[in-house]
């Protein structure tokens, strides 16, 4: 997704399993190999996930 996407769109390059296609790979997105989850980030299940990221893409929103 060269231009980004907002928080709670899947990514394109997400399987049937959620999992990444790229982990692993020479073009995966440097933004998504610097990501470390962390328990907070993660939190208690993907709603949790989500709400977390959705409030990281508005604070740091230019």
């Amino acid at each position: 997704m060269p231009t980004g996407k907002p928080a709670g769109v899947a990514c394109v390059q997400l399987d049937a399993h959620g999992r990444c296609r790229l982990f692993g790979q020479p073009g995966r997105p440097a933004v998504c190999a610097s990501l470390q989850p962390s328990a907070e980030m993660c939190g208690a299940d993907r709603a949790g996930a989500l709400l977390w990221l959705t409030r990281l893409e508005t604070l740091t929103r230019p």
